[in-house]
């Protein structure tokens, strides 16, 4: 992908959940203090162990957030959507060093901002300080969320509850259900439920079998809702 032009900069900013109510000088301000860069599908943005010295800002793209286990295996947090923050550790916690990694899962912009520059700004602009709380606070409740269905939920019914929550987010009326405007592969899934690849698409080909999913071009429809909540309220 080829750099941002300095005009799109702020075009790129404005699109920023957390800035959306920013002025125009405040976001010339931003933009002065960030590192704009671009990224190839499946680049490693950081690692676990990477020093924790940065926030970042999703334009375009996606991104995913995981964590691995002790025996490497890999569990999804959650996937990043354009407008988000990320990398926000460097500013909440006191860790030096990551203990998850993020990745792009596709062709991505993002914006950096080293963490004492951020620290800066939101201490300038309590409004702004307010806004990235909230939206960290979502989203450890949504990763707290995914840890107690992990915890307390059989393989389908965390199937079921995460096709809810993405049809919830993503969804689209269409005339074969609601499409989950959002693309993952068997293996995205998995990681997203904490099972492994093969027993997913098993569990996958059983909830279309039962009529509550359709598949179509590799895109996923929730059919019945009603179905998907009885599933999703099945626990172990």
């Amino acid at each position: 992908m080829a750099e941002p032009r300095t005009e799109n900069k702020l075009w790129y900013l404005k699109r920023i959940n957390i800035f959306q109510e920013v002025t125009e000088d405040e976001l010339v301000e931003i933009d002065r203090i960030s590192i704009h860069k671009t990224l190839n599908k499946n680049d490693m943005i950081y690692l676990p162990g990477d020093r924790s010295d940065k926030v970042y800002l999703l334009k375009e793209g996606r991104v995913k957030i995981s964590r691995l286990s002790e025996e490497g295996q890999e569990m999804t947090m959650v996937i990043l959507e354009p407008g988000e923050i990320f990398g926000e550790s460097a500013i909440y916690s006191d860790q030096d060093t990551r203990n998850t990694l993020a990745e792009a899962l596709d062709d991505a912009v993002i914006c950096t901002i080293y963490r004492n520059e951020f620290e800066q700004l939101l201490k300038r602009q309590p409004d702004l300080a307010l806004r990235v709380t909230k939206a960290i606070g979502k989203r450890r409740r949504e990763i707290e969320s995914r840890l107690e269905d992990m915890a307390f939920r059989s393989v389908p019914s965390r199937l079921a509850h995460l096709f809810l929550r993405l049809s919830e987010k993503y969804g689209r009326e269409t005339e074969h259900g609601t499409l989950i405007e959002l693309p993952l592969t068997h293996h995205e899934i998995a990681n997203l439920i904490g099972s492994t690849r093969e027993t997913t698409t098993t569990q996958i080909n059983a909830i279309k079998r039962n009529g509550f999913i359709d598949v179509r071009d590799r895109q996923i429809y929730v059919t019945d809702y009603m179905a998907l909540e009885d599933l999703a309220s099945v626990h172990e």
